[in-house]
Formats: structure tokens, sequence, C-alpha cells
């Protein structure tokens, strides 16, 4: 959900995302964590999600992905999907801005962060266009221009890959096929 008292400017910042980085625990995921003994953590994807983001990435803006941890099924999940750029084990995620900046040649205010807790509020604070999931931090939502009304790992991400292409008019290059077909 658009804040009501941004929705014009957060739905005229969609116009412009280029890049859409997204942080991984709590928003590609629920933020649960299994250890199953094996010395691999799992982590669970929303299926949903993923094809939102290939719809991002078939209308040609780019989804990337900055997070505080490294895990093997990050890195086959970001595979799979074809995310990049991504930039794992990040403490202060802020400064990995001018990293991504010059790899994607998109500047700041057309980029897009969503988070959910208070290490992604240095970031949010830095891109035009910061995103927090419905069940975030409350100083995340502070920080926020956009809240989903879906939690982190449940189809928040879906939801604003779904805005973004409806506000870019992309849906039948994102989709194959015209909205409400």
């Amino acid at each position: 959900m658009i804040m009501p008292d941004r929705k014009k400017m957060s739905l005229d910042t969609l116009k412009t995302v280029r890049l859409l980085l997204l942080d991984v625990d709590g928003v590609l995921t629920d933020g649960t964590i299994l250890y199953p003994g094996n010395g691999e953590e799992i982590k669970v994807f929303c299926v949903k999600d993923g094809l939102g983001i290939r719809m991002l990435l078939r209308a040609e803006i780019g989804v990337g992905i900055v997070t505080g941890r490294a895990s093997t099924a990050l890195k086959r999940r970001c595979a799979e999907l074809g995310i990049s750029p991504v930039y794992e084990n990040v403490a202060e995620k802020d400064l990995v801005l001018e990293k991504i900046v010059k790899q994607t040649g998109i500047t700041p205010p057309r980029i897009a962060f969503m988070g959910d807790d208070l290490p992604d509020i240095p970031l949010m604070k830095r891109v035009g266009t910061p995103i927090a999931v419905a069940d975030a931090h409350p100083a995340v939502i502070k920080a926020a221009k956009i809240v989903t009304t879906a939690r982190g790992g449940k189809g928040a991400v879906r939801e604003i890959c779904e805005q973004i292409i409806t506000a870019q008019g992309l849906w039948e290059k994102a989709a194959g096929t015209p909205l409400g077909s």
C-alpha cells in the first residue's frame, strides 16, 4: 500500500525506477532460517515473488540484492532468477550504493530499495524510492515512501514489482499479456 500522504509522489517515483534492490531475510523470505544439522542453512522463498522478479527483468528493469548475510540458498535463487548485482555480507548497506551506481549506470533517484529492519534504513535514505514490507520495523516503515500490504516472504516483492510495471505501462512486455486478460 502506498501511504496516503505520499501517494502521488510515490506513484511518480515508481515511474522512474530502473533498478529494484532487495534485502533478503525479511523481504525475500519471512525471516526464518533453518539449520538442519548438515552445515547448510535453509531459506524459504515465495514463488510469487520469483515470478514478479522475472516479470520486472522482462520489462528491462534491473533487480539486485543487498543483504547482511550470505548463503548458498540465496546464490542459487539469484542464479535461477537472473538477479544481478548481488552484494552479500554487507554490514553497512548504504556504502555499496556507489559500487552499484558504477556497475549499473543507474543513479540513486532511479533506484528503489526494499527493506524490513534497522540495517536497511541508511540505504533507504539514499535511494529515490525506499520501500518497506508490511511487517517491517516501525522505523523502517517511517523511512519508506511505500509500504506493501503483503508481509516479507509472502508476496511483498511481487506486489511492488507489479506496481512498478503498472506505473510504467509495461504490463504486456512484462507478463506477455494485457492487464486483466
